[in-house]
């Protein structure tokens, strides 16, 4: 299992080290994680667990946990998303870590908007602080800039 989560990273960081070789992208999207709608939330932090995941963050009580491996983060989420969500948290590091020097979600919008990405929901440009834009790529897969801080 660690070979497969090895693998996706490193599938992953090269994808996204040639986009931004080969395009204008002037923005770090942040930490990535994969958000997952779950029907049990138990049962799916077990599931995981056994693939070699351990919970790092959250609140089972208030229906979602965080976990973690070695190379890949998971936020299981039960009664609070409807679909899985591809997520990037802008000023944090994978241990959720704030980063000293990060791209504010608004200047992703600006810069998405700019390249004529079509944004489903928005940051209000006119605030600082935690703030989220959501968009979809070109199959429909939700896309989510969380910001925390």
């Amino acid at each position: 299992m660690k070979k497969i989560g090895l693998l996706f990273v490193l599938i992953t960081s090269f994808v996204f080290s040639q986009q931004n070789m080969n395009s204008n992208t002037n923005f770090d999207p942040g930490n990535f994680s994969v958000s997952l709608a779950v029907k049990d939330l138990q049962k799916s932090k077990e599931f995981y667990e056994n693939l070699g995941f351990t919970t790092f963050g959250g609140n089972q009580e208030h229906g979602w946990l965080i976990l973690k491996s070695d190379y890949a983060v998971i936020g299981l989420f039960q009664g609070m998303i409807q679909e899985n969500i591809l997520t990037f948290n802008p000023g944090w590091d994978n241990t959720a870590k704030n980063l000293e020097e990060f791209t504010d979600v608004r200047e992703i919008q600006k810069s998405l908007i700019e390249k004529g990405i079509q944004l489903e929901k928005t940051a209000d440009e006119n605030t600082s602080g935690p703030e989220h834009i959501i968009l979809k790529d070109p199959d429909g897969n939700v896309i989510m800039f969380d910001q925390h801080r």
